[in-house]
């Protein structure tokens, strides 16, 4: 019997079935359309995303077609630059931010759930019905074959905007009154080579200009009040356009279309802890920060491993609830970063337009604040107040728990690896003590299959259950007496002191078993 149908075949249901796929969880997913998306949409993909599709175990073939580490260059109406952004650490093992096709990605993720005999993918199936019961889902499809009911223990709607899950749930999409239509232009054979976006914030017609890999460039003007979509659909007014700045005349033009950008999110991301929503079914944001579907691969990864384990009894259905508690209120900082971005690539007056390059100007003299911007800080960076954790009331600032583990760098005996590749993607103590990691003991350790890997400073020698960092930043700093409990998403769900760790362990338990 199928564990999870999967509906809708983009980035954030490939992505999942793949996940689930590693997992050895029984998946089905359909997709309403013939195929994966054959047009440009995405083009910036993160490091966090790549460090999901690293646990999916298709990243090497991802990267041959990636543009790594661009950066952003923003201009005035002038012409002249008032901010960079090129950021250069690897935080997660990855560049922050890479350039991709998003039909070349789906059709990677599509092939790659070949590899999983539980796995079944039915593209040209449309789900008609659905209903959930204590014990399930009942499902009703409709496809070449006629229609097909299934039953399933779980529901994922991966389907887009449009989504039919979220349709028949009665859920709307709410948020801010943000709505605003830009013509996106994808042009292909670009002899024009510069890496980073360049950002024209002018009143008069902002404008971004994206890179992307074979020689691709996307375009990206925002509509004035009173233009039409037709209007700026005409070939003289794109060509206009794009000789204003800058295109490669030669180029292909593969696509010209009209969006509308929304800011919204949906109440509720779990009903009954049967059905769940993911990607663009769950949440709308702007593009401004590139963030809207690495954030449906977030979705994915969060909700791949807490299925998993309740699939194979380590944990009870109340754990489904910490999906929405920890996604939703991430996605809305996520939002409200792109909503401050949008507002500096199209400042809303001249006025506020003059201010903001002037107090970036301002910035750049100090390095701290110029560091700020160009290393892009000002992300915020991923961590949970609530969910699958137990605080260890260090504040928001020094804790670890409920953030995002780094992924250095660290030397085994076959060479430098990054951190995932030997850790595996289930959970995990890491500490930097060996006999303390050693010494902890405790039902829910052996419950939940725990790995244990001793993490040393740079220098050391690495033995049978221990590395050594590669690189002089140490993520177990301040952690000497402790050591540290990795989800499978590589999320920090506690900090557990070599003695006297049980009543945290005891928390955890209690969480799992609801």
């Amino acid at each position: 019997m199928t564990q999870v149908l999967v509906v809708g075949a983009g980035p954030t249901g490939l992505t999942l079935a793949n996940l689930l796929g590693v997992m050895g969880v029984r998946t089905l997913l359909v997709e309403r359309n013939s195929t994966t998306v054959q047009e440009p949409r995405a083009v910036s993909i993160d490091d966090e995303a790549l460090r999901t599709l690293q646990a999916a175990g298709l990243v090497e073939q991802v990267l041959k077609h990636v543009v790594p580490g661009y950066g952003s260059h923003y201009h005035g109406p002038d012409g002249s630059r008032f901010a960079t952004v090129e950021p250069t650490g690897t935080p997660y093992g990855y560049p922050r931010r890479n350039a991709f096709r998003q039909p070349r990605l789906e059709a990677q993720l599509s092939d790659g759930l070949a590899r999983f005999p539980h796995v079944e993918t039915r593209f040209g199936w449309q789900l008609e019905s659905f209903q959930a019961f204590p014990d399930g889902v009942e499902a009703t499809m409709a496809g070449p074959m006629g229609r097909q009911r299934i039953v399933c223990d779980f529901v994922v709607g991966c389907d887009g905007a449009s989504s039919t899950v979220r349709a028949s749930l009665g859920i709307q999409l709410s948020g801010t009154s943000f709505d605003e239509r830009w013509l996106i232009v994808d042009l292909e054979n670009s002899a024009n080579t510069t890496k980073h976006t360049r950002v024209f914030c002018d009143i008069r017609r902002p404008c971004i200009t994206l890179p992307g890999p074979d020689r691709t460039r996307r375009y990206e003007f925002k509509l004035l009040p009173g233009e039409s979509d037709a209007q700026m659909l005409e070939p003289a007014v794109i060509a206009r356009l794009l000789r204003e700045h800058e295109a490669d005349p030669d180029a292909t033009i593969r696509r010209t279309v009209v969006y509308r950008f929304h800011a919204r999110v949906a109440p509720r991301w779990c009903v009954g802890r049967r059905i769940f929503l993911a990607g663009d079914a769950a949440h709308l944001t702007p593009p401004f920060a590139g963030q809207g579907m690495n954030s449906g691969l977030r979705d994915a990864q969060n909700l791949a491993w807490k299925l998993s384990a309740v699939l194979d009894g380590r944990a009870g259905p109340a754990l489904l609830d910490s999906y929405d508690a920890e996604r939703r209120d991430h996605m809305w900082q996520m939002i409200k970063l792109a909503l401050r971005m949008g507002r500096i690539m199209a400042p809303p007056s001249a006025l506020h337009g003059v201010l903001t390059r002037a107090a970036f100007r301002a910035l750049n003299v100090w390095p701290p604040a110029r560091d700020y911007v160009a290393q892009m800080k000002y992300k915020p960076k991923p961590r949970f107040e609530h969910g699958f954790l137990v605080s260890d009331r260090r504040g928001a600032r020094r804790t670890r728990v409920g953030r995002l583990f780094p992924q250095p760098r660290v030397l085994t005996g076959q060479g430098p690896r990054l951190l995932d590749e030997v850790l595996g993607n289930g959970f995990a103590l890491v500490a930097r003590d060996p006999a303390g990691l050693s010494a902890l003991r405790h039902a829910l350790l052996d419950r939940l299959r725990v790995a244990r890997l001793a993490i040393l400073p740079r220098g050391s020698a690495s033995r049978d259950g221990a590395v050594a960092l590669d690189s002089a930043e140490d993520p177990l700093a301040d952690h000497d007496a402790e050591a540290l409990l990795l989800r499978p998403d590589h999320y920090v769900a506690a900090a557990l002191p070599f003695s006297g760790a049980d009543p945290v362990l005891s928390q955890l338990e209690a969480m799992l078993d609801g």
